[in-house]
């Protein structure tokens, strides 16, 4: 039989820590930040830098007899060893100027610890043997994903770390690295002068009423970043299986109506066109998950796997109303509140963009101007509140037929094909509105031509 084995621990660099803090007040200065009570392994040093980080948080000194009293008030003076051990610690300290080291390994094993205590909780999930396989996989992934999250502590820094990081990674860096975008590129160009690109750990909602195209934009970014620019996309879809998916893909891509395509109505000239597009398809890094019911802890949890394993760069999900969160809430306003946050959460754990298509109320069709405004955003002013950007898709030959346009509009051109895409929420940066061409038979978007651009604005 196999002796019991003790979790790993440093008495020694424990004992120099609290020694260190009780000759010289100021260096728990270099660990407070990082280094908690619950690091230490034997409970009374534990008692005994709580005390200290008790003192420094009330402004006072800790030394022998501050610390002494501070453990008399909370009753475990006696226990912790009393005024001989404090001396003890005191005796046997070595320089405090080596606190900051002595405190790494006391949180390095800290986490060793608790990657043990993981390690039974998920083989506690494992013999559960819960009916849902992916569910009990979640619940695996974010035991260690939290204990991946607790181990980054934020402190200040310099604004020339801070500086020197961003010279690295943008484009001043005279050696850029490979595969690593700032930020991603929509492929259109008017949005990416309003917009920068989309920006990493933002959460940009992009929604409109249906049948107006909010998908078919969303694929269109998907499909410039991963091919044009070399982005690693993710495509939740619940609403699409994969295979409609791939469909609208080459129809796009291949300029041939989506229609025959899906009915494979095609002659020789468009096939030899659909073969060129998957071609040029097979080689974009996108990945496409069309589970009909998504909660927001597999979204998390298939995400974070994806960007283990494969990278990735750009996350869509289509669309927010049908996704389920997998906390009790009392109506589906609370649950989109939950999911709306769970998304921005994501964005920020793996920072990256993450496009959230969504549905929008009814009340757009009710308005004489039907152009959508933040409050159309269904079911939670969550979604409105926790995005850094807010897109909205408005066509006016939806509203309009062309006889309806004439005779109110005489002067004007009937916008036929033309989407407004409005931007109507820009954390960092300008709101606005631009132009893009529709073209429904591809369920393609297109930048519109700088010589359109300057008629319509004449008509206008």
């Amino acid at each position: 039989m196999l002796p019991e084995r003790l979790p790993p621990n440093d008495t020694s660099a424990e004992e120099a820590v609290i020694g260190s803090i009780l000759v010289d007040e100021e260096a728990i200065l270099k660990v407070a930040n990082f280094l908690n009570p619950e690091d230490f392994y034997r409970e009374k040093n534990q008692w005994a830098y709580e005390a200290c980080l008790n003192l420094f948080n009330r402004g006072e000194a800790a030394n022998e007899i501050t610390v002494a009293h501070e453990l008399s008030r909370q009753e475990r003076l006696e226990a912790a060893g009393g005024p001989v051990y404090l001396s003890h610690l005191v005796s046997i300290v070595p320089p405090s100027i080596h606190i900051e080291y002595y405190g790494r390994i006391v949180h390095r094993l800290s986490m060793m610890r608790r990657l043990i205590s993981a390690a039974g909780q998920i083989a506690a999930i494992g013999y559960e043997a819960g009916p849902d396989l992916d569910e009990s996989l979640s619940k695996a992934e974010d035991v260690l994903f939290r204990l991946r999250r607790s181990d980054a502590p934020r402190d200040f820094v310099p604004i020339r770390d801070v500086i020197d990081q961003y010279f690295e990674e943008s484009s001043f860096s005279p050696t850029p690295t490979e595969g690593n975008l700032i930020s991603i590129p929509t492929g259109f160009v008017d949005m990416d002068k309003i917009l920068g690109g989309l920006q990493r750990a933002d959460m940009v909602v992009l929604a409109a009423r249906p049948s107006l195209g909010k998908t078919s934009l969303a694929l269109n970014i998907a499909r410039n970043a991963a091919l044009d620019h070399g982005a690693r996309v993710a495509i939740f879809s619940l609403e699409m299986s994969k295979m409609e998916l791939a469909h609208r893909f080459l129809s796009r891509e291949a300029g041939v109506d989506a229609q025959r395509l899906r009915l494979d109505q095609l002659n020789d000239e468009q096939r030899d066109a659909i073969m060129k597009a998957m071609g040029a398809l097979s080689e974009a890094a996108i990945f496409i998950d069309d589970s009909a019911v998504l909660r927001d802890t597999d979204m998390r949890a298939k995400a974070r796997r994806l960007a283990l394993e494969k990278g990735v760069d750009l996350i869509i999900v289509d669309y927010l109303q049908l996704m389920r969160s997998s906390r009790r809430t009392e109506d589906q306003v609370q649950e989109m509140s939950e999911i709306s946050r769970s998304i921005k959460v994501l964005a920020r754990d793996l920072d990256v963009p993450v496009i959230a298509i969504s549905q929008l109320s009814r009340a757009a069709e009710i308005r004489p101007d039907h152009r959508p405004v933040l409050s159309d955003l269904r079911q939670s002013g969550s979604i409105e509140q926790d995005a850094d950007v807010v897109m909205f898709i408005y066509r006016e030959d939806v509203y309009f037929t062309r006889e309806q346009w004439e005779k109110q509009n005489p002067t004007q051109k009937y916008p036929e094909g033309i989407a407004e895409i409005i931007i109507a929420k820009h954390r960092n940066g300008p709101t606005g509105r631009l132009q893009l061409v529709f073209r429904n038979r591809t369920a393609r978007f297109d930048s519109m031509a700088p010589q359109a651009i300057a008629e319509r604005r004449v008509n206008a």
